[in-house]
C-alpha cells in the first residue's frame, strides 16, 4: 500500500439510494437528512432515520387530504383558495349537483304558470296533513324549493356553508347532515302541532300551512360546520346566525319556523364529536407501516437491501 494513502479510501463505496446520505457522512459538521443533534449514532441509524423521513414527507403529485389547503404561495395560491370556496362537479360534487338542482326549480318558480308553482309548493308542504298522509315524499319535495329565491340569505349560505362542509367530510356524510336536520326539524315543529290540535289547544286550520325550503338543513349544516372550524372564526359564525335566528323568533312573525331555525342549529352543533371523527378519518395519510403504498415501494426496497 503506497505511503500517505487511508485504508478507508480505497474501499469501494457502498451504492446509496438517491436523496439518501451515507451513514459514516453525518459527522464533522455535515448532518444528514433527519439526524439529530447530540444523538449517538448507532449501527444503520443515519439511513434508517433518512428513510423514514422519506417517507413521511409528502411526494410530489400526492393528494391533499380532505379538508386542508394545498401549500401555495402569491397570486395563483389566492386564487385557488377562493376558487375553493364555490362548489366544483369533481371537489364537491353533492353541493354543486344538489345547487344546480335548486337553481332549475327556481327558474322555474319564478317564469311558469303562477297557479302551477302554487299547485307544486302547496303540495310540497310539510304541513301536519301531508306529513301523516305522504310524509316521505314530502320531506324530499319540500327540500327541492328554496322560499325566497337564490338572492335569499338561505341560498348564499346553502353555496358556501355545504361547499365548506362536504369538503371537510365528504359528499355522503354532508348529505347525512344536511337531510338529517332536515327531516328533524320539520317533525320536531310539525308534530306538536298535530299533538296540539288534537288535544283541542289550537284550531283546525293548523293542520294546513305552507312550508318548505332548504332553511332547516342549511342551519344544520351551519352549526355542523362551526365546530369544525378554529376558535377564533367558530364563535363569531355561531354568535352571528343564532343572534339573527333569536331576533327572527322575538318579531313572532313566523313563530313555528323561527323555533325550527334554533333547534337546526342545535343539532349541527350537537353532531360535532362524530364529525370530528368522519373529518380524521377522512384525512388520515398513509401510515409509515404501510409499506405497499405505490408510494413507499422505493423505501421499502431500500430497507430489504439492509
Amino acid at each position: 500500500m503506497p505511503a500517505g494513502t487511508d485504508p478507508a479510501a480505497s474501499t469501494p463505496a457502498a451504492s446509496t439510494p438517491a436523496g439518501i446520505a451515507p451513514a459514516g457522512t453525518a459527522g464533522c459538521g455535515t448532518r444528514g437528512p433527519g439526524a439529530l443533534a447530540g444523538v449517538p449514532r448507532q449501527r444503520g441509524g443515519g439511513r434508517r432515520v433518512a428513510a423514514t423521513a422519506a417517507v413521511a414527507a409528502p411526494l410530489p403529485g400526492a393528494a391533499t387530504p380532505a379538508g386542508e389547503e394545498p401549500a401555495a404561495t402569491g397570486r395563483t395560491g389566492g386564487r385557488w383558495r377562493v376558487r375553493r370556496l364555490l362548489p366544483t362537479p369533481t371537489g364537491t360534487p353533492f353541493t354543486f349537483g344538489y345547487a344546480a338542482l335548486l337553481v332549475a326549480t327556481s327558474l322555474f318558480a319564478e317564469h311558469a304558470d303562477p297557479s302551477l308553482v302554487s299547485e307544486l309548493l302547496r303540495g310540497s308542504s310539510t304541513d301536519v296533513v301531508h306529513l301523516a298522509r305522504t310524509p316521505l315524499l314530502v320531506l324530499v319535495a319540500s327540500a327541492l324549493w328554496v322560499a325566497g329565491g337564490l338572492t335569499s340569505a338561505h341560498a348564499v349560505g346553502f353555496l358556501f356553508v355545504l361547499t365548506a362542509l362536504e369538503r371537510r367530510i365528504g359528499g355522503l356524510r354532508a348529505a347525512a347532515v344536511f337531510f338529517g336536520g332536515h327531516v328533524l326539524a320539520t317533525l320536531a315543529t310539525e308534530l306538536p302541532v298535530g299533538f296540539s290540535v288534537a288535544v283541542g289547544q289550537l284550531p283546525d286550520s293548523s293542520l294546513h300551512r305552507l312550508d318548505y325550503g332548504i332553511s332547516f338543513g342549511v342551519m344544520t349544516c351551519t352549526g355542523a360546520l362551526a365546530g369544525l372550524l378554529p376558535a377564533w372564526c367558530r364563535w363569531p359564525l355561531l354568535a352571528g346566525v343564532g343572534y339573527v335566528a333569536v331576533t327572527d323568533l322575538l318579531a313572532y312573525a313566523d313563530p313555528l319556523t323561527d323555533w325550527g331555525h334554533l333547534l337546526s342549529l342545535a343539532l349541527g352543533v350537537a353532531s360535532l364529536p362524530l364529525l370530528r371523527r368522519w373529518r380524521d378519518r377522512r384525512a388520515l395519510p398513509p401510515l409509515l407501516g404501510d409499506l405497499g403504498h405505490p408510494a413507499l415501494r422505493r423505501t421499502r426496497t431500500f430497507l430489504a437491501q439492509e
